[in-house]
């Protein structure tokens, strides 16, 4: 197959596992952050905001999710535009010592371009 006939359009798929060390700091920064999306609390988003605030000060996963812009991820990248994006969070089962809780060889059967990436 030619490249003029190849698809243009990549899907990229980041897994990642964090832990959360200052539940306080991550929340707090959460809601700074959507004070200055939303403007004033009484202002024309504000049960939307008040939703929002609720959500990250009980979900550390909400919190995360309110900060992690994969338009920011890639927003510098030279030659790539974003054509959409989604993505979750959620509270997990972890353990490190575990190496079945990384194992996502089953899921990429195939996958070109996979790298783990190990702290």
């Amino acid at each position: 197959m030619s490249t003029s006939e190849t698809s243009r359009f990549v899907r990229l798929r980041v897994d990642m596992v964090l832990e959360i060390t200052d539940a306080e700091a991550l929340s707090g920064t959460a809601l700074e952050s959507l004070a200055a999306e939303y403007g004033e609390p009484d202002g024309e988003h504000a049960e939307e905001r008040m939703q929002a605030e609720s959500a990250v000060r009980e979900d550390g996963a909400e919190a995360l999710a309110s900060l992690v812009d994969p338009f920011d991820l890639v927003g510098e990248v030279p030659g790539v535009e974003l054509a959409q994006a989604s993505w979750s969070s959620e509270i997990v089962d972890y353990d490190p010592e575990d190496p079945g809780d990384w194992d996502l060889d089953d899921e990429r059967d195939g996958e070109e371009g996979d790298g783990d990436v190990a702290p």
